[in-house]
C-alpha cells in the first residue's frame, strides 16, 4: 500500500501534543532506561516497539475499566487500548527525534461484519537509515494476533479482510 502523509514536513511528526506528551518526566525516564546501550536507529525503534507491544497490556485483553489516553498515563498504568498504546510508542520515538505518526484500520469487532466495526490504531515510523516509512502495530499479541517488528514487510495485528468490508487507511496522521 502506498502511504499518504498528512504533512510532507518530517519535523511535524516530531511534535509533542496533549496525548503524545514526551516531555513528561515518566516518558523521559523511560527513554533513558530503554536506550541506555543503543546507538542504532533501527534497534531503538525495535526496543520501543517491543516494550509497548509486550509490556503494556491492552485494556480489553485484561478487561480493565480504566481508560488511558496520554502516553504518560499509559506508561504509568501499564495499560491502554490500541490508540493509547500508539500514543506511547509515538512519544518514546519522537522523544529521540524519530518521526512517528498514527495510522488507522476499520476492522470487524468479531469474526463477521454482523459483529460491527471498530477503528484500530497503529503507528508509522520513518527510518532515516532506510529512507522510508514502515508501519508497526504495538497492540499486543494474543491468540489469533501476532504483530511483529519488520523493516521489510508488515506484520500487523489485523490483516485486512476486504470481503468483510474492512479498510486499511493509507494516511499517516500527526
Amino acid at each position: 500500500m502506498k502511504l499518504i502523509l498528512e504533512s510532507e514536513e518530517l519535523h511535524n511528526y516530531l511534535k509533542q501534543s496533549l496525548d503524545i506528551d514526551y516531555s513528561h518526566l515518566l516518558i523521559r525516564e523511560k527513554v533513558l532506561d530503554l536506550y541506555q546501550e543503543c546507538d542504532s536507529e533501527i534497534t531503538k525503534i525495535k526496543i520501543a516497539y517491543n516494550f509497548v507491544r509486550d509490556e503494556i497490556a491492552h485494556s480489553l485483553d485484561i478487561k480493565s475499566p480504566r481508560i488511558t489516553r496520554r502516553a504518560s498515563e499509559v506508561l504509568a498504568y501499564k495499560e491502554g487500548k490500541c490508540s493509547a498504546k500508539s500514543n506511547l510508542l509515538a512519544a518514546l520515538l519522537r522523544a529521540i527525534n524519530i518521526p512517528t505518526g498514527l495510522c488507522y484500520q476499520r476492522v470487524t469487532l468479531g469474526d463477521t461484519p454482523e459483529s460491527g466495526y471498530g477503528l484500530h490504531a497503529l503507528n508509522a515510523v520513518y527510518i532515516f537509515e532506510l529512507k522510508k516509512w514502515i508501519r508497526l502495530d504495538a497492540r499486543g499479541n494474543k491468540d489469533g494476533v501476532n504483530a511483529q517488528f519488520s523493516t521489510e514487510e508488515e506484520h500487523l495485528a489485523f490483516p485486512i479482510r476486504t470481503y468483510y468490508d474492512e479498510i486499511d487507511y493509507p494516511t499517516i496522521y500527526l
